[in-house]
């Protein structure tokens, strides 16, 4: 997984802008205004997403490059790594998920105008 590519993935979904809103290095990807990514543009390592909780459960049991999110609710986000121990599809999916967790969070308004 490069970050090239995790970028276009991100950007590709409907609605999705990107900033960097902490500080020059991490990179937020947003849907409707809210986050459902975030990485370190100068240390490509792991990716932060979105994750229904028992899924959370289930994947950090199961692959070692999965683990509570970095700085964020450690209930509902991950920290994915990118460096191989994770399939790059697994990632993908997961990128998906945490897009959909927060689209759907959104107001029923801006849901039509990003999906109409």
């Amino acid at each position: 997984m490069t970050l090239s590519y995790l970028r276009d993935f991100c950007l590709s979904k409907p609605g999705t802008s990107e900033d960097t809103p902490f500080d020059a290095n991490t990179l937020c990807f947003r849907v409707g205004g809210k986050i459902f990514a975030i990485t370190d543009l100068e240390v490509f390592e792991y990716i932060n997403l979105k994750c229904d909780p028992e899924r959370s459960a289930e994947l950090r049991e199961k692959f070692e490059g999965i683990t509570p999110g970095y700085h964020m609710n450690k209930k509902w986000w991950n920290s994915v790594s990118v460096l191989g121990n994770v399939p790059d599809q697994l990632i993908l999916d997961l990128v998906d998920h945490s897009y959909e967790l927060i689209f759907a969070s959104l107001p029923k308004k801006l849901q039509t105008e990003i999906r109409p």
